[in-house]
C-alpha cells in the first residue's frame, strides 16, 4: 500500500483532525487505570504543536451503541491528556453541528480540543456517510492514529476520508504497521510465536496464517487443552472446544508440513474450581485427574518454553499462558513475560491481555514493541487488510 504519513504533509495553520484511540479503562470513580493508549498518541500531537496547527481529537470509548452514557464520557481523558502534555485540552461535549463547526473554525494554532465519545452517535458504527461528512467540516486534514480501531470501518476512520481531500497516518499507526510487517515479512530466524488465551476459535485464522511463516509455535492458555486432547491426552475438566479438535489436528499437520515445531505444555497447574483460593497442584499432562481444571502452565513447561525463547531472534506474543488475572495462576504468564524481556530478540507483544501481563510483570520497558491494538493486531497478523488502513491507500 502507498500510505502518506503526517510528516509528509504541510500542516501549518491547518485544522488537523486526529482519530485517536482513547478507549482506556476506568475504575468505578472514572479514574483512568491505564493511560498507555493516551501516551502512545503524544508524538503525533507534539508534532502538530511544533508545526503550528489546530488539533481536533476524535475517539470512541466502550460500546454505548449510539446512546449517551455518562459513564463512557471522554472528559476524564481530556483532563489526563492535559496533564501529560502540560497544555489545556478543551473538552467539547456539545453535539456535532453548526455551533461546533464555528468553534473549530475559531481555533488558534496550538489549540487542542477533544470531542465527546463519537460512539454516542448511532451513525459511527454504521459508517454513516452523513456523519463522516459532518466530521469533515471540522478539519482541513485528517490523520488516523488509532491502530486499535483500524479493523473497523466506521464513520470516523472510513466515511470521513471521502470528504477530506488530504488523509494520512500518524506516527503511532506508522509504528504499528512497520513493526507488524517487520515481524511477518522480514523476521530474523529463529522466528517464533507465543499464542495463548482461552479459545482456538478466536485465533484460527491467526494460527493458519502464521504457521507458514514461523519456525516454531508455543501454545499456552486454555486453548492448549484442545490441542492436547486432539493428541489423545486426558485433560480432566479443563476448557476444551471439542468441535475444534479436528481443526487442532489440521494445524498440527500443517505445522509438520512446514517444518514448524509446536510446543505444548508438558505440565499444568490445576484446581477443582476456577477460583484463586481453590487448592491447586502441578500435574503432568499425562496424569491430569478427571475433576481438575488446568489454570496455568507448570514449571517444566516454563523451562521448555523459556529455552526456546532464549534461542530466538524474533518473537510475537499474543495471549496469556493461564488465568493470570488470579495471582495463584499467574506464574506461567509472568515467567514468560520476564524471559521474553530479558532475551535479546525482537519482541512484539499485542492483544489486551498480553499487554496487561507485560505491564503487571513490570517489564514493558524491555519489550521491543507493544502494540496498542487488540483485535486489530490479531487481524493484521492474520494477513487481513484493515479498513481503517486500506482507506488511507491513495
Amino acid at each position: 500500500m502507498t500510505i502518506k504519513y503526517i510528516d509528509q504533509l504541510d500542516i501549518k495553520d491547518k485544522r488537523v483532525m486526529i482519530r485517536v484511540d482513547y478507549n482506556v479503562p476506568y475504575d468505578k470513580e472514572m479514574t483512568i487505570t491505564d493511560d498507555t493508549r493516551i501516551k502512545a498518541t503524544i508524538p503525533t500531537i507534539e508534532y502538530c504543536l511544533k508545526n503550528q496547527c489546530k488539533i481536533i481529537l476524535i475517539s470512541h470509548m466502550g460500546r454505548p451503541k449510539g446512546q449517551i452514557k455518562p459513564s463512557l464520557s471522554l472528559k476524564p481523558v481530556s483532563e489526563a491528556l492535559s496533564k501529560l502534555i502540560n497544555i489545556p485540552v478543551k473538552f467539547v461535549d456539545t453535539p456535532l453541528g453548526e455551533e461546533t463547526v464555528k468553534l473549530t473554525h475559531e481555533l488558534k494554532n496550538g489549540d487542542i480540543v477533544l470531542f465527546e465519545n463519537i460512539r454516542f452517535y448511532p451513525g459511527e458504527e454504521k459508517n454513516d456517510r452523513s456523519l463522516g461528512e459532518l466530521l469533515s467540516r471540522h478539519a482541513d486534514i485528517y490523520i488516523n492514529d488509532a491502530f486499535a480501531a483500524a479493523h473497523r470501518g466506521h464513520a470516523s476512520n472510513f466515511a470521513i476520508t471521502e470528504f477530506i481531500k488530504t488523509s494520512a497516518a500518524g506516527f503511532l499507526l506508522k509504528d504499528e504497521i512497520e513493526y507488524s510487517q517487520k515481524a511477518i515479512d522480514s523476521a530474523e530466524s529463529p522466528f517464533g510465536a507465543i499464542i495463548g488465551g482461552a479459545k482456538i476459535s478466536s485465533k484460527i485464522d491467526l494460527l493458519l496464517n502464521i504457521i507458514t511463516k514461523v519456525d516454531f509455535l508455543i501454545i499456552g492458555g486454555a486453548m492448549a487443552f484442545t490441542f492436547l486432547k486432539s493428541k489423545g491426552y486426558s485433560i480432566g475438566n479443563s476448557l476444551c472446544e471439542d468441535e475444534l479438535i479436528d481443526t487442532a489436528k489440521e494445524i498440527i499437520r500443517k505445522a509438520k508440513e512446514n517444518g514448524v515445531d509446536i510446543l505444548l505444555p508438558v505440565d499444568i497447574v490445576g484446581a477443582e474450581e476456577f477460583d484463586n483460593d481453590s487448592p491447586h497442584a502441578v500435574y503432568s499432562i499425562d496424569n491430569i485427574p478427571d475433576n481438575i481444571i488446568g489454570l496455568d502452565i507448570g514449571n517444566k513447561s516454563i523451562e521448555l518454553f523459556s529455552a526456546k525463547i532464549k534461542e530466538s531472534k524474533t518473537i510475537i506474543w499474543n495471549g496469556p499462558m493461564g488465568a493470570f488475572e488470579m495471582p495463584n495462576f499467574a506464574s506461567g504468564t509472568n515467567s514468560i513475560a520476564k524471559v521474553l524481556a530479558e532475551s535479546s530478540c525482537l519482541s512484539i507483544v499485542g492483544g489486551g491481555d498480553s499487554v496487561t501481563a507485560i505491564n503487571k510483570a513490570g517489564v514493558a520497558d524491555k519489550i521491543s514493541y507493544i502494540s496498542t491494538g487488540g483485535g486489530a493486531f490479531l487481524e493484521f497478523l492474520e494477513g487481513k487488510i484493515l479498513p481503517g488502513i486500506a482507506v488511507l491507500d491513495k
